[in-house]
């Protein structure tokens, strides 16, 4: 039977660290995913696994003061990375790094395609623009909720806001999306991208 995470943090504080490489393939996909969406918009995408990489290495310095009763080791991980690029960005910012301004950056209109999977292609990259240009919160809660599916409670702890401020976010970002890309799909709802999403 597999361990849970508690089990296997529980073991690597006794000593087991060997344990910890078990822990970290457990979370790397996701993590890498999360660092990458997060970067994406400052076109900083390539430091995605050297930040996800200091990600685990700082959980594996600070495993002894993780508390379960604070929050899940998903949860604590996911809020170690967000802050790990946060401050690689501002690092960057700091050392004059051109970033992409705030705003909506314009887009290319598409050209008529006959082929349906060219143009959902196409539907998708413009989703992933538009998400790129929300605000840090707004984006890092849409992530999390829609490509992590993490719960409202997760997200909030993750971001150190409430519930509720955490639904406002995801409904400010949802709204932002739409309008961002009424130019050219008026006929591109959310729910449509969801559907794609998935397949």
């Amino acid at each position: 039977m597999e361990m849970t995470d508690s089990q296997m943090i529980r073991d690597i504080k006794m000593g087991n660290v060997e344990l910890f490489s078990e822990l970290m393939r457990r979370y790397q996909r996701k993590i890498l995913a999360f660092v990458y969406h997060m970067l994406k918009s400052s076109h900083l995408e390539l430091m995605a696994e050297d930040l996800c990489s200091e990600t685990f290495y700082k959980a594996f310095k600070s495993l002894h003061s993780f508390r379960e009763v604070d929050a899940s080791f998903s949860t604590w991980l996911y809020t170690i990375a967000r802050n790990t690029v946060l401050s690689e960005l501002r690092k960057q910012r700091s050392a004059n790094v051109p970033l992409e301004e705030s705003g909506v950056t314009p887009v290319a209109p598409i050209e008529v395609a006959p082929e349906q999977a060219i143009l959902r292609t196409e539907k998708v990259e413009l989703v992933r623009e538009a998400i790129n240009n929300l605000p840090e919160k707004q984006r890092s809660a849409l992530i999390l909720r829609e490509y992590d599916q993490l719960d409202y409670q997760e997200i909030a702890d993750i971001l150190g806001q409430s519930v509720s401020s955490v639904k406002s976010l995801l409904f400010r970002a949802r709204s932002s999306v739409k309008v961002q890309l009424e130019p050219y799909f008026y006929e591109l709802t959310y729910e449509e991208y969801e559907g794609m999403k998935s397949k």
